[in-house]
């Protein structure tokens, strides 16, 4: 399981390949990589966005998102995780964040992939202020996350 926070851009794909070459013999006992880069878009709320802040408290934030891998991992059957996340000065286009799971089974792959982009999404501490033409904003609304998807199957 890994977790990271950088304030400099990322390649998703050297991310994949970098973590996945530490898996060595195991890697044999993988069938299944999800995974999930998400990118700053131009637009929001109907407006154009020229760039956008992203805001963190470390260490409080490497430890919910370690927790919320913690969760992933005790409600799926992963071989592994893998999170990255940018902060600082983003720019449309570049790319914010990274989940990636490995699973012996598609099945746990997909849902934990999802399951834990959607929570972070939600509860993550992460802030963001967009600057568009009409100045600089905090961004007040988020996605609601399913956190059922955390719960035990019956």
């Amino acid at each position: 399981m890994a977790v990271r926070i950088c304030a400099e851009p990322f390649d998703p794909l050297e991310e994949l390949r970098r973590h996945q070459a530490g898996f060595g013999a195991g890697r044999a006992k993988v069938g299944a990589l999800a995974s999930f880069v998400g990118s700053m878009r131009d637009f929001n709320e109907g407006d154009a966005v020229s760039s956008m802040v992203l805001e963190h408290y470390p260490g409080m934030t490497d430890r919910q998102l370690e927790e919320l891998a913690a969760r992933a991992a005790a409600r799926w059957q992963l071989a592994d995780i893998l999170i990255v996340h940018r902060v600082g000065e983003i720019l449309p286009g570049d790319d914010i964040v990274l989940v990636a799971t490995w699973s012996a089974h598609r099945a746990h792959a997909f849902e934990s992939c999802r399951a834990v982009m959607e929570e972070l999404k939600h509860s993550a501490p992460f802030w963001k202020k967009e600057r568009t033409a009409a100045g600089e904003r905090w961004v007040t609304r988020n996605t609601p996350a399913n956190s059922a998807d955390f719960e035990t199957r019956g």
